[in-house]
């Protein structure tokens, strides 16, 4: 079966991702997370964010990596905010807005 550069990369980033998955799931099973205090691994929104870091890696078209980060930037704008501590809240929604207008210019080009 003949695939194209972008399917490879596809396909190579999704089964990175399963590996890893498989692999953190074995490793959670077996309670190693728990006892090392590494719970906060197996949450929903940070096994969005390894899926979203493993597709920027391998995959030439960086859309589907962003559009996952910006999908766990949302899920987690609270925690992100709380780590900026004494800045303003106005500023991670403006550059969030910054990023938007410089990938929307980038898509009309």
């Amino acid at each position: 079966m003949s695939y194209s550069k972008n399917n490879k990369d596809t396909l190579l980033a999704i089964s990175v991702t399963l590996i890893v998955m498989g692999l953190l799931f074995l490793i959670d099973k077996l309670g190693l997370f728990s006892k090392y205090g590494y719970d906060w691994v197996m949450a929903k929104d940070n096994l969005l964010l390894i899926t979203s870091i493993i597709f920027l890696i391998f995959k030439r078209e960086k859309t589907v990596g962003l559009v996952l980060l910006g999908i766990w930037i949302v899920l987690n704008i609270g925690t992100i905010i709380s780590f900026l501590g004494q800045l303003s809240g106005f500023l991670l929604p403006l550059i969030l807005l910054i990023i938007g207008i410089i990938l929307f210019i980038m898509y009309k080009k």
